[in-house]
């Protein structure tokens, strides 16, 4: 189910601790009891730092008050210089950070100010980070990773002050451990700060008002970051003639424009989390340029020209040197418009799971079409405009944490198409003969993909994808527009059309079908004129296995008596003869639909076909049933055989048909279970 909402309204976050306790519970149980908290959740152990490798070095953990004297939580305002990288590759976090303490609302939110070494203190700290539409607060102890009595990992220049290196430790306990960091985006960070929308630029490659898009982000209180591409391994953390370091995420922390003997120039202001090296051009902190400028206004910019990694660059050396800059919107503002907005977003959460919903681009037409697919009715345009500005924003979910697993960011991203009026999942042949109008610029191994679009009232079809088919990952999507646009996930329909079977033909007028059929069915059920469960298997895995069309194992007792369930009108158990002809046509009629749908002959049916197959059965499932379903029957290769394929839709029958003796309200009422009462009827 979709949520709606204005956005930027504050949200309540979440306790995250396993006994479900906050902070503050936390915190006064240890003033009570005088002890120092020790997380259970995130134990001081060697796991917490590493789960590839081991330790390289002899690590201990210790609390800020082992380590100094009069530590403090922060000491003189948390500020940019106050973040040191250490020993992890984890600067793309830091560079999000050095930008959070530029914004006070958001830096308290992320890093609360009720904490401190004093009175209160209990050896307990928390942060909150948005994942995923929900605020989070994530509770730590404070004994952190040290060798030698330093801080291995994030430091303050100021070696009392502690905030950044206990933000860190809350973050990699919410990605599972310290390595889980190493190597990211800025962006990642920055929206886990704030829950904004990001937008990347390649710097080579801008828009023409690009120095403005930057001006008024910073203006408008967004987080920037950018970065220097590398084309190999060997390039990482590379530091060029210029004293740029390539592979290396850097914070964008101002973009000004100054007289300089009598011309403008552009400059832009960018720092190494490193806290040292820096750029040595043209703009550097010792450079002639700044002779030209006016003393006040070099005085402003220069703040004494420390060596503390922070920059000035003339913005076409930026663009120049530098290949990517994120910006991530605390709000959708467009930066691009004069005025600030109200955003209506609707978001969705969904899976692409492999055999039924992870279908791979538009590269793999004959799974494609089996994506989610989220419908986008635009009504109205922007005020005084004729079009409709809509921001699509695809996020993969979890991913980071996942890594221990051996999973890692799939390669990700969506397209879009004028969609016709009804609300059915498109098939195999929509996308075949229609392209899409709109797309993400590529796909990318990033956690989210956002792309902003000016578009024309009408209805869309957006259709978010991995890269390469059967990859699993659950994703969520925001949708923002700047009037109310209603979006549905399509195929979301459970219900089933089963026209009551045929009356059979008097013993006189039956064919000469019926009177074989009648001969083969007084065959096996014997004196009592009845079969049972047992002697249906014989006859259907005899008569199947002789199919050789078909692939086909045998059919289950369980199965058998599923049929039997399905058929048994007058609930003795066993099957008559005029239930044993009805199930026999339907199972013709099942054999037909199963080869039509084993489009490579190999006697199976891809399960990505499942939908289309039950469709045509007359019976209509959502993506969740549709994956259970997936995971129940096919095989290694995506594969259903026919004797899967046949317990499966007799089981299905079997569970519409109770739903067919209900009035309308009571199919409402159970439809709401239906996800419960499939999995329990199918022995998932």
């Amino acid at each position: 189910m979709p949520y709606n909402s204005q956005y930027g309204q504050k949200i309540q976050a979440e306790n995250t601790q396993g006994d479900g306790k906050s902070f503050e519970q936390l915190r006064q149980e240890c003033l009570q009891k005088g002890k120092l908290f020790e997380d259970p959740d995130f134990p001081a152990i060697d796991t917490s730092l590493f789960y590839s490798q081991k330790v390289p070095v002899n690590f201990e953990w210790k609390r800020p008050k082992e380590i100094c004297k009069d530590p403090q939580f922060i000491s003189g305002g948390a500020t940019r210089t106050d973040i040191c990288q250490g020993q992890l590759g984890d600067c793309w976090l830091l560079a999000a950070i050095a930008s959070l303490t530029m914004y006070d609302d958001t830096l308290k939110r992320v890093v609360p100010h009720d904490q401190d070494f004093g009175r209160n203190y209990a050896g307990i700290f928390h942060f909150q980070f948005w994942q995923h539409n929900k605020w989070l607060d994530v509770v730590v102890d404070d004994r952190l990773p040290c060798v030698r009595n330093n801080l291995v990992f994030v430091h303050s220049a100021d070696n009392t002050e502690f905030w950044s290196a206990l933000l860190e430790k809350a973050y990699a306990k919410l990605n599972s451990s310290y390595e889980a960091l190493k190597g990211g985006s800025t962006m990642e960070a920055m929206q886990d700060f704030s829950g904004g929308v990001g937008e990347m630029y390649e710097t080579k490659k801008p828009p023409t008002d690009f120095f403005n898009i930057l001006k008024k982000a910073v203006e408008r209180g967004s987080m920037l970051g950018c970065s220097i591409d590398i084309t190999s391994s060997a390039e990482s953390e590379a530091q060029t003639s210029t004293g740029l370091v390539k592979g290396h995420a850097y914070s964008i922390t101002g973009v000004e424009e100054v007289n300089c003997r009598g011309s403008k120039v552009q400059l832009i202001r960018v720092r190494n989390p490193w806290g040292q090296v820096e750029w040595n051009g043209r703009w550097s902190d010792n450079s002639s340029e700044w002779n030209g400028v006016d003393s006040a206004d070099k005085k402003r910019l220069l703040n004494n020209a420390l060596e503390d990694g922070e920059f000035w660059m003339e913005f076409e050396d930026f663009k120049a040197n530098f290949d990517k800059a994120e910006i991530c919107n605390l709000t959708p503002d467009g930066l691009v418009d004069d005025g600030k907005k109200k955003w209506e977003v609707s978001l969705f959460e969904g899976s692409w799971i492999r055999g039924t919903t992870a279908g791979g681009c538009r590269n793999y037409i004959d799974t494609f079409w089996t994506n989610p697919q989220f419908k986008i009715q635009l009504k109205d345009p922007d005020k005084g405009d004729n079009l409709c500005s809509v921001i699509v924003a695809l996020m993969q979910k979890n991913r980071r944490r996942l890594r221990k697993e051996g999973l890692d960011m799939e390669t990700i991203g969506f397209a879009i198409y004028e969609a016709a009026n009804d609300e059915d999942q498109q098939g195999k042949d929509f996308f075949r003969y229609n392209g899409s109008k709109y797309r993400s610029r590529a796909y990318v191994n990033m956690r989210e993909v956002s792309e902003r679009f000016r578009l024309p009232p009408g209805n869309y079809l957006l259709v978010p994808t991995t890269f390469q088919p059967h990859q699993e990952a659950d994703f969520l999507i925001r949708l923002f527009s700047e009037n109310k646009a209603p979006a549905i996930e399509m195929g979301s329909t459970i219900q089933a059309d089963l026209p009551d079977p045929p009356v059979p033909n008097p013993p006189e007028e039956e064919t000469d079908e019926e009177k074989g059929l009648r001969r083969l069915f007084e065959q096996i059920a014997g004196s009592d004129m009845a079969i049972s469960a047992t002697e249906l298997q014989q006859v259907l895995n005899a008569v199947l296995s002789r199919r050789k069309e078909v692939k086909f194992d045998g059919l289950s007792l369980s199965t058998c008596h599923s049929i039997i369930n399905l058929m048994d009108v007058d609930n003795t158990g066993m099957l008559e003869f005029e239930e044993f002809k009805v199930f026999w046509d339907k199972l013709k009629k099942w054999i037909m639909l199963f080869l039509s749908f084993d489009t490579d002959r190999s006697g199976r049916m891809s399960a990505y076909e499942l939908r289309s197959a039950l469709n045509a059965a007359g019976m209509q499932l959502n993506n969740k049933i549709l994956q259970l379903l997936g995971l129940r029957f096919m095989d290694a290769n995506f594969d259903i055989d026919f004797d899967d394929y046949l317990t499966c839709i007799v089981r299905l029958e079997n569970m519409f048909r109770v739903f067919q003796g209900f009035d309308k309200q009571k199919k409402g009422e159970i439809s709401l279970n239906m996800h419960q009462f499939l999995f329990l009827s199918m022995n998932v």
